[in-house]
């Protein structure tokens, strides 16, 4: 069984500024921003995340390269998109990660996609799949039964992002394509618990 989350106001607060290094116009955001052109900005160039956990995206509507913003400082698009496998310049949307829930936190991923093949469970985080003995360097499908957890394509959590909730639906990614809507190959080399 997956274990469902909900939003509650006053959890996420991050601060955001239309230039580098906290200038220029400011704004703060309590809960999901679907296009910073909204708010009058064409993207962000620096962030604050004073609670929660975020995830932040390339281009509107949550699409494009993700990003797992924990609380903290970001004072250009390096500290967000620096060990990703290109980098990213801009990011136009972003929303609260719901089910961070570091403590508690439960992934199993196959080898297959649809939940077919080895599988393997996880309550901690990964830093390298193949050294846990993970004979691929793909996996094919995750089901998360709680928390949220960041899937990076190399070992050090390098590479893309993929950011898995179990307040997706039902907590199942069947197939790569699931992953995000820039989602390319399967391959996975190191997990770890969002931090909320």
């Amino acid at each position: 069984m997956t274990h469902r989350c909900k939003r509650s106001s006053g959890l996420w607060k991050i601060v955001v500024w239309d230039e580098p290094f906290f200038q220029g116009k400011k704004h703060e955001f309590t809960t999901d921003c679907y296009s910073t052109l909204e708010h009058g900005f064409s993207t962000v160039r620096s962030c604050r995340i004073e609670s929660g956990a975020w995830a932040g995206f390339e281009h509107c509507g949550f699409q494009g390269q993700q990003f797992v913003l924990e609380r903290g400082d970001y004072p250009c698009w390096e500290a967000w998109s620096g060990s990703n496998a290109y980098h990213v310049e801009r990011m136009c949307s972003f929303r609260p990660i719901a089910c961070a829930d570091h403590g508690r936190s439960r992934l199993m991923l196959f080898e297959q996609e649809n939940f077919q093949g080895k599988r393997a469970e996880m309550s901690d985080d990964c830093p390298s799949l193949p050294a846990l003995g993970w004979g691929s360097s793909t996996v094919g499908s995750f089901l998360v039964r709680s928390g949220a957890w960041v899937c990076s394509q190399y070992p050090g959590y390098r590479g893309f992002q993929y950011l898995l909730e179990s307040d997706s639906p039902a907590g199942e990614y069947k197939h790569v394509r699931e992953w995000g809507s820039h989602a390319q190959t399967g391959q996975v080399q190191s997990i770890r618990r969002v931090q909320q």
